[in-house]
């Protein structure tokens, strides 16, 4: 039997995550990785799930990650004191969950991501939190997101259902690990946070995963030598 989320969050809680060095002269960003448990098959108590929360982004003209898959999350703000208040802001504004404060459980944090800005020449870090959803809650997205969709953290575990999909950049093609859960494709930036979470929870980890070289369009260096381990 798996380990139940209680004790995958005792690994968050007690878990060491990575800062980029100089984050604090960088743009910085926050997301909210929101897990619950579930039971599948209500007749066998054994069988439970523990799923993460993530959303399609609505399609959007001129929004980089329009119609992707993420985490809730984006920039700090002036009202901001930290990243950690960033996340939550972003949460409650584009989930319209009610009371974060009552409904969540702050447990603990993964590691910084390092990605491009597409608004400056600064580079952007993105640090993720993780919560658990202790009471049900009826969620109200607002225009910014097109769907809110619960992903089982065993189908990720799977290697069966890890896919390849193909990213042209500026003549160069370069191969990807993603998954297509109900149709949703997740990759990127979230799907490095995800292997992260899999390799803290079950110790497993994938061939393909690029969880530690942070995927930048800017990032000419990376692209060439993701295009040299794809040839």
């Amino acid at each position: 039997m798996l380990p139940d989320l209680n004790t995958q969050l005792d690994k968050v809680a007690q878990y060491k995550p990575k800062k980029v060095l100089g984050r604090r002269y960088m743009v910085r960003a926050a997301v909210t990785m929101i897990l619950r448990e579930t039971k599948r098959h209500p007749d066998d108590l054994h069988d439970d799930g523990i799923e993460v929360l993530m959303m399609r982004r609505a399609e959007r003209k001129g929004d980089p990650w329009s119609g992707h898959m993420s985490f809730p999350g984006g920039k700090m703000d002036s009202k901001d004191d930290n990243s950690f208040e960033a996340s939550l802001r972003e949460l409650a504004e584009e989930t319209g969950i009610p009371r974060p404060d009552e409904v969540l459980r702050s447990v603990g944090r993964l590691s910084d991501v390092l990605t491009r800005n597409h608004s400056g020449r600064k580079p952007m870090v993105v640090s993720p939190f993780v919560f658990e959803l202790i009471e049900d809650v009826v969620f109200k997205p607002n225009h910014e997101v097109a769907e809110l969709v619960w992903i089982p953290l065993e189908y990720l575990r799977n290697p069966a259902h890890r896919e390849v999909m193909h990213w042209d950049y500026r003549g160069a093609r370069i191969n990807l690990p993603c998954y297509f859960y109900q149709g949703h494709r997740i990759w990127g930036l979230s799907l490095t946070m995800l292997d992260e979470m899999v390799l803290l929870f079950y110790t497993q980890s994938f061939e393909d995963t690029h969880s530690r070289l942070q995927f930048s369009p800017r990032s000419n260096w990376l692209i060439r030598s993701l295009s040299k381990l794809n040839r």
